[in-house]
């Protein structure tokens, strides 16, 4: 895929990042020492916002329509990324600490409405400690659309495990299963999620421009539902662009405060998404999606 400031990703991402988030993944071939990773730090300018969309009709049009755009563009150009996700979750009542996992993703090729190459994922936390070691495998369509996992630690001992992908055990901590997983999957609930809210009444877009995510300078594309209803599934989104490759590199949402109370992001937070080392099309072959590779520990190598 050509260099992120050319064709789709200029414009089609920028702008289909109105609506909720988009989880790509970021990148290196081998995973980082978990020692060299740390939570997520941006900064924001205090240049003031200025609305977007004024003038169209609903303020998602523009974005479900390059969405539309983008999707057929990823699959015909987009095959495989790898990268360090880096993310924190509300499950229930309780916000998780900021897990960290190196990632691997193919996305599925389709010839003549046949699946050639399977979509497929290979995750392996890095950190924190009651996680590091954790080690997941799915690919579509193989050992009855299960996939395979292991703990880290002490917890190793207890094998590897065949699991549905939205069984107890696959989702436990996790607000998605893996197959929601990749950005073409993201832009799928990017157009359901904009033709929902749609349908619902207007929301206020807002581009904030200064912001910094591992250094690098980022836009942020705000979305806000001010008033709580239980069709929205946040009261505020924040998609970070990264100012160069027109990609996102953040994305977080939060939940309504209560009532009185100002936006905390640690306690209203429903979601939070950051990359790190973006690489695409690295050439991920079907040995990255077999639990025999050498260097994964599925069966305690």
């Amino acid at each position: 895929m050509k260099r992120f400031g050319k064709t789709w990703f200029r414009t089609a991402l920028y702008s289909l990042a109105f609506t909720t988030l988009l989880s790509g993944f970021v990148a290196a071939q081998q995973p980082p020492p978990a020692n060299g990773l740390t939570e997520p730090v941006f900064r924001v300018s205090k240049i003031e916002p200025s609305t977007s969309g004024a003038t169209a009709p609903h303020p998602l049009d523009p974005a479900i329509q390059l969405a539309h755009q983008s999707l057929g563009q990823i699959r015909a150009e987009l095959k495989d990324y790898t990268g360090v996700l880096v993310k924190r979750e509300r499950i229930g009542d309780d916000v998780g600490e900021h897990e960290f996992m190196f990632a691997k993703v193919r996305n599925r090729k389709m010839e003549d409405n046949k699946i050639v190459v399977p979509f497929s994922v290979y995750l392996a936390f890095l950190k924190p400690a009651a996680v590091k070691g954790r080690e997941v495998l799915y690919v579509e369509n193989v050992n009855q659309g299960k996939l395979h996992a292991h703990e880290g630690g002490m917890k190793r001992i207890l094998g590897t495990h065949l699991l549905e992908t939205t069984s107890f055990l696959a989702m436990a901590g996790q607000r998605y299963p893996i197959t929601d997983i990749g950005i073409e999957n993201l832009v799928v609930k990017l157009i359901e999620r904009g033709e929902k809210d749609k349908r619902h009444g207007f929301c206020n877009v807002e581009l904030v421009p200064g912001a910094k995510v591992g250094g690098r300078n980022c836009s942020i594309i705000q979305v806000t539902h001010a008033i709580q209803q239980p069709h929205y599934d946040f009261h505020l989104a924040q998609i970070f662009m990264d100012d160069e490759w027109k990609i996102p590199v953040r994305y977080a949402a939060y939940g309504w405060p209560k009532k009185g109370a100002t936006l905390d992001v640690d306690k209203d937070v429903l979601e939070e998404y950051t990359y790190q080392q973006l690489k695409f099309n690295v050439g991920l072959a079907d040995a990255d999606f077999d639990v025999k590779h050498k260097d994964y520990n599925f069966h305690g190598k």
